[in-house]
């Protein structure tokens, strides 16, 4: 008999159809299920067999606690986490401790909430020519970043950014930008509660985003989209993957003349 793990799956960012197959399929084979309740769709353990601990409330050790006890009586258990696990999913104190433990586990991605704006803006992260680079980051809250890793710092390479956790600071993330050396024009997104019922969109830019956010109430939940891909006619930039004029592997180009 295969050697039990405890799995650790992406639920993704709200919508409970954007768990992947595999995640689904592991919530309904589940003994045990440990869930972000604060953040998960409740719709994701309809119908599931499982017994289910809600971690809103609970902290490492109690959560620890029940996945081992779990583990250890033959049971098969799931720790579902919002997004994707990896990004701001404070799995690695969680596998450190299971490592010390000879416990197996694995990791199953889901759909950040980064990628899911992207997709209900309706645009491309990245552009021929205007960015190929993306950066996932939080301004200093709380929690604090590294060195190098604050927005000023950040904002110098002109990438388009996902700013995460950070919309209860907006008018300071605004003033980082600014001063890293985003235009005054540069345009913003914010979506809050992405992919989830009462979703929410403002556009704007960063001369106008702060006022923006105050007027809608916006104070959590959301995610702030900054860069030129937002522009409402970026330039028309082909892609050489689909230029009748690039070669490449799997298609001779046409000559330009």
């Amino acid at each position: 008999m295969a050697e039990k793990h405890i799995y650790f799956v992406g639920a993704g960012p709200g919508d409970p159809d954007l768990i992947t197959v595999k995640g689904r399929r592991l919530l309904t084979e589940a003994d045990v299920v440990v869930y972000t309740g604060s953040l998960v769709p409740a719709a994701l353990l309809n119908g599931i067999r499982a017994e289910t601990h809600n971690s809103a409330g609970l902290n490492l050790d109690q959560v620890l606690d029940i996945m081992i006890r779990a583990w250890q009586a033959g049971k098969k258990v799931v720790r579902l986490h919002t997004g994707d696990p990896a990004i701001y999913g404070a799995i690695n104190e969680q596998l450190a401790r299971l490592t010390v433990k000879n416990i197996p586990f694995t990791i199953v991605p889901g759909v950040s909430s980064a990628l899911a704006t992207a997709a209900a803006l309706g645009t491309e992260l990245t552009l021929p020519e205007i960015s190929q680079t993306v950066i996932i980051t939080r301004r200093a809250g709380r929690t604090p970043v590294p060195p190098g890793e604050d927005l000023v710092s950040l904002a110098s390479h002109q990438a388009t950014m996902l700013i995460l956790l950070s919309i209860g600071m907006i008018e300071k993330v605004v003033a980082d930008l600014r001063r890293g050396g985003y235009p005054a024009d540069t345009p913003v997104a914010v979506v809050e509660k992405v992919s989830r019922p009462g979703e929410r969109q403002l556009r704007g830019t960063l001369r106008t985003i702060s006022a923006q956010v105050g007027e809608a109430g916006i104070t959590r939940t959301a995610v702030i989209a900054v860069g030129r891909v937002l522009a409402e006619a970026p330039p028309p930039v082909l892609s050489k993957l689909y230029d009748k004029t690039f070669t490449h592997g799997f298609r001779q180009g046409e000559d330009k003349g």
